[in-house]
């Protein structure tokens, strides 16, 4: 039996559960994806998912039903049917992207991270400060796919900006470990579900059991990320294994270290995702508590930074 995905009329973070339940994992070898045969509109979550699952497939494995929507462009131009291998059979103008999107990447080292980082920066709509922020935690998020999932394909990312609602949505998967394998080695968990909750929590890694973690890797991505999306009450989540978290909308200003604190919904009997995958919605509306969030962030990078400096360059000076 072939792994099966359908491509419904939507499939956002807000509406996520019921897409990734129909994902059906049966035979890693084969994939069939089918479509709402009129409209369909997804969140970068999804395109990286799809081009997540297809490196580890050979060529002529994949196939699409009837995929006629009329969004088909939409997919082309963000680089999915390149990824999964299959000619999508129409011809696109491809408009300048800067600003409005970054198609799905594929992110193997740090230069490809790098180029990818750089390529978010005109969607965030923010100034230079901010920005910074921003460009920490996701570079961190995707640095700890390529130190800790083991896949040899890397991360794959792509995001959009909305103009509408002001607001960035942003994609990462990989087909790695899995985060109950990774975060296994220094914390005892059951279930995948207990690893993500871990792995939400300020200060725990799978690299050490020491609290806070270590100067090189201080745990708070994924604590970051979810908490940007809590303090401008927009949407985050996580799927690995069997395990998945969504944050909803929150009305609370504090920030709970423990993330079944939040407002949100949880389940631990998924269709088994071989990695992680996460996605979040980033309202670019300045706040007070978002603006503080990302005074915080901005001193956590340049801490860690300086943390991650090589001791050569911290020489005494002598008058």
């Amino acid at each position: 039996m072939r792994m099966k995905l359908h491509l419904p009329n939507s499939a956002f973070i807000g509406n996520i559960d019921s897409f990734l339940r129909g994902f059906v994992p049966s035979d890693p070898g084969s994939l069939t994806i089918t479509s709402n045969p009129n409209w369909v509109s997804v969140h970068p979550l999804v395109l990286v998912m799809l081009a997540s699952l297809s490196a580890d497939l050979k060529p002529g494995s994949i196939t699409i039903d009837n995929f006629e929507a009329k969004s088909k462009n939409y997919f082309e131009r963000m680089g999915l049917f390149k990824f999964l291998g299959i000619q999508s059979g129409i011809s696109i103008v491809k408009h300048e992207s800067a600003g409005r999107f970054v198609p799905i990447t594929q992110i193997k080292d740090s230069i490809t991270l790098s180029q990818f980082v750089t390529d978010i920066i005109p969607l965030l709509h923010l100034d230079p400060l901010q920005t910074e922020s921003i460009r920490y935690i996701v570079s961190e998020l995707v640095r700890n796919v390529l130190e800790h999932s083991r896949s040899p394909h890397g991360a794959f990312v792509a995001a959009q900006y909305y103009p509408k609602s002001n607001s960035i949505k942003i994609g990462v998967a990989d087909t790695g470990v899995g985060i109950k394998e990774s975060i296994s080695h220094s914390h005892l968990v059951k279930t995948n579900l207990e690893a993500i909750r871990l792995a939400l929590m300020p200060g725990i890694t799978g690299t050490t059991k020491q609290e806070g973690g270590t100067s090189q890797n201080a745990g708070a991505g994924l604590f970051f990320i979810k908490s940007i999306a809590h303090v401008n009450h927009s949407l985050f989540a996580v799927y690995s294994g069997s395990g998945f978290y969504k944050l909803l909308k929150n009305t609370k200003k504090s920030l709970p270290f423990d993330p079944f604190v939040d407002n949100h919904s949880k389940h631990n009997d998924f269709p088994k995702w071989q990695g992680t995958i996460v996605g979040v919605d980033i309202s670019l509306d300045n706040t007070p508590e978002f603006t503080s969030l990302l005074d915080l962030i901005r001193q956590s990078y340049r801490d860690a930074i300086k943390s991650r400096r090589p001791k050569r360059y911290n020489k005494p000076q002598f008058i």
